[in-house]
């Protein structure tokens, strides 16, 4: 598996037979060190087949528009609920922090000037483009990107996840690894209900291995281990 991504987000690779399958991007302005990244893998922009977008944040579609842009080929897989936010270029502030570290993290970028957390909206001339997973498409697209995916919302409403066949699991922040994250758990969280019944969802399948959107894979153990502070967790507001 490889990571074409920094220390704060992942934006892992794999190849399929149609060819590479992205998932997400990073934020704005992180176009040129991917396209160093990829080049350093030995891969070029245009044999990515497919962008897997889990969802609609800054720090996961921020450079969207340049791989569309620049790989006229490459078709995005996302949540239909996704669209609204990628068109308004910036998140829904719906919610809040999972922790007192999460709101001083929260504090921190805002102070850094990236409190608003917007992005480059999706530029209208690519929804020809999209593939908005719906149960009518769902098997189609799962045979293109060589995996399941599943609806599990409560970080945001449209995210999504997907299990591959060697049972690798790509979550987006629908789990968290690392600091600001406590017990695996999202620094920011829309609902509450949603994310639970979405770390039972992840369970059920029975990943052998959790990618996050940030920090490094783990076992899907820590994830049961953990339920338990998912439960107990309050949400503070922050604006």
């Amino acid at each position: 598996m490889i990571n074409l991504g920094n220390r704060i987000v992942n934006n892992f690779i794999y190849e399929t037979k149609k060819g590479y399958v992205l998932i997400d991007t990073g934020y704005e302005g992180g176009y040129p060190a991917f396209l160093k990244a990829l080049n350093k893998n030995g891969l070029k922009l245009q044999e990515i087949a497919y962008i897997f977008l889990t969802h609609a944040h800054d720090d996961h579609a921020g450079f969207l528009n340049e791989i569309l842009e620049h790989n006229q080929k490459v078709k995005l897989i996302l949540s239909k609920h996704a669209l609204p936010i990628l068109q308004k270029g910036q998140h829904n502030f719906i919610g809040g922090c999972t922790s007192e570290l999460a709101v001083l993290t929260c504090k921190v970028m805002a102070y850094l000037g990236m409190g608003e957390h917007r992005f480059p909206r999706l530029e209208e001339k690519y929804l020809s483009r999209c593939l908005f997973v719906e149960e009518d498409n769902r098997k189609e697209i799962e045979s293109y990107i060589e995996g399941k995916i599943y609806e599990t919302p409560g970080h945001t409403s449209d995210s999504l996840s997907l299990l591959l066949r060697n049972g690798i699991m790509f979550v987006g922040d629908a789990a968290m690894n690392g600091l600001p994250s406590l017990h695996k758990i999202t620094i920011w969280v829309e609902n509450k209900k949603q994310f639970y019944k979405s770390w039972l969802i992840i369970l059920n399948v029975k990943p052998r291995r959790i990618y996050p959107g940030h920090g490094r894979p783990f076992s899907p153990i820590v994830l049961f281990k953990n339920l338990k502070h998912v439960k107990k967790m309050r949400l503070y507001n922050f604006s």
